[in-house]
């Protein structure tokens, strides 16, 4: 695990690898904090993120950046183990995530669902591509700073 880590950086890498490197706004999210702050997760968790895309599933119903930062906070903070619903793993990463779709919300209109940012799919691809390139490089950002300040990591730029 990193040390220090760059909000700005996490956030930059988040929207090129979507961009520029073939992967979908999940996959990208959680490429990105891997690379940024757990160069230790397993790259297994990448491609636990490939079914979120554009809603999950192309369901076009919640944001896949906002999974793919669901996904890796649940690599930090989640069990392993079963428990009770009280379990502090369980309630910890069930409030962190939370916070970052809630953080979503609150920027974008109260909404999590692709088929209202996207106009249903009619978006011009150009504008949605800008958005959705935004989207992941906002919430990559956004889950780094949750995971450093839980974990006490500090942050640069």
């Amino acid at each position: 695990m990193q040390k220090t880590i760059s909000l700005k950086k996490t956030r930059e890498d988040a929207e090129n690898m979507y961009r520029a490197c073939g992967f979908y706004c999940s996959e990208a999210v959680v490429a990105a904090i891997r690379a940024n702050i757990a160069p230790e997760m397993p790259e297994a968790l990448i491609a636990a993120a490939s079914g979120f895309p554009v809603g999950v599933g192309r369901s076009m119903c919640m944001c896949g950046a906002v999974s793919g930062g669901v996904l890796s906070l649940g690599y930090f903070f989640g069990r392993t183990e079963p428990s009770s619903a009280d379990d502090p793993k369980s309630v910890t990463t069930m409030k962190l995530a939370g916070e970052l779709q809630q953080s979503f919300r609150d920027a974008h209109g109260g909404v999590l669902c692709c088929h209202v940012h996207t106009n249903d799919g009619r978006m011009e691809l150009e504008k949605l591509m800008a958005q959705c390139v935004s989207f992941t490089g906002e919430i990559a950002a956004k889950t780094a700073e949750i995971v450093a300040r839980e974990l006490n990591i500090e942050v640069s730029g």
